[in-house]
């Protein structure tokens, strides 16, 4: 397929969605020859920064409620998907390209169930870094998501994962970021 198209900016340029025009907005994460890179920080100050995310499973009531007993073989799902979702944040860098590592602060991970069907998952991570920990929180609701499934597939192979998606971000230049059910899809500065 080839490099992706250079924008005047130096980094890749991408499709408008409703458009074939490029736009000039530059992925932080490929020099001006469209080569892959890692983001360099080191002139950016350290910072708190902290990011929430959230997964949502929905299973049949039967799971769910055999989950809340704590009745399956495999033990208690929720206490195991929490430890495999801070084991997950700390090994971001590990499973995603180009993420820095970095040293976390404090990882938590909130499971509640929302009626007889639906588990949100909540991670909330902090650091005191020169970038971001929005990967680290999302990629931590993720693997616990998938725990969840993994200890549950024997009586519910039917359950869906999904949406997953960053709730709030603090710290860095592109400062505060909280979603609401209004808000765009857009893109912000790499931080």
């Amino acid at each position: 397929m080839g490099r992706p198209p250079i924008s005047e900016a130096g980094g890749p340029a991408r499709l408008d969605q409703d458009s074939t025009c490029f736009m000039s907005r530059e992925f932080s994460h490929f020099d001006r020859q469209g080569a892959s890179r890692m983001v360099d920080v080191g002139t950016k100050d350290a910072t708190t920064r902290r990011a929430r995310a959230r997964a949502v499973i929905q299973m049949a009531p039967d799971t769910s409620q055999q989950i809340r007993q704590q009745a399956l073989s495999k033990g208690d799902v929720l206490e195991v998907a929490r430890l495999a979702g801070i084991m997950a944040a700390k090994r971001t860098a590990d499973l995603i390209p180009l993420c820095h590592s970095l040293p976390l602060d404090a990882v938590s991970l909130s499971l509640e169930f929302d009626g007889d069907s639906s588990l949100i998952i909540e991670a909330t991570v902090q650091t005191t870094a020169r970038t971001g920990v929005e990967m680290e929180a999302l990629v931590s609701v993720s693997v616990a998501a998938l725990t969840v499934y993994d200890m549950c597939k024997s009586i519910d192979r039917a359950m869906t994962i999904g949406p997953i998606y960053l709730q709030e971000k603090s710290g860095g230049q592109s400062g505060h970021f909280l979603r609401t059910e209004d808000s765009p899809r857009q893109q912000e500065p790499d931080s």
